[in-house]
């Protein structure tokens, strides 16, 4: 159990709080329309990883909902979808590499 969270981190997010330790890099997808998660949040979670000198990307998505990327569901967000998926196999290759 971690017991030396950074300030803002939610200790009672025990398996989180044992994975912060580790991270190295971030890499974030936002929809900005997405309702369950506001511009707000998102742009709190970039300060909270600048603290702990965590390195971070994030990007927001024009018009896209929360889960944008779900197949078949009235939120799926094709152009928002193809552009995420990018980034992410691009950034894969990046950190794993």
């Amino acid at each position: 159990m971690v017991d030396d969270f950074p300030r803002g981190w939610n200790s009672e997010l025990q398996p989180l709080g044992f994975t912060f330790k580790m991270i190295h890099d971030v890499l974030v997808f936002h929809g900005s329309a997405d309702a369950s998660v506001s511009m707000e949040e998102f742009a709190k979670l970039a300060v909270d990883l600048e603290s702990p000198q965590i390195s971070h990307e994030m990007i927001a998505y024009s018009g896209a909902p929360h889960a944008f990327t779900v197949f078949r569901s009235e939120r799926y967000r094709k152009d928002a979808d193809k552009k995420s998926w990018s980034r992410f196999t691009q950034f894969l290759k990046e950190v794993l590499d």
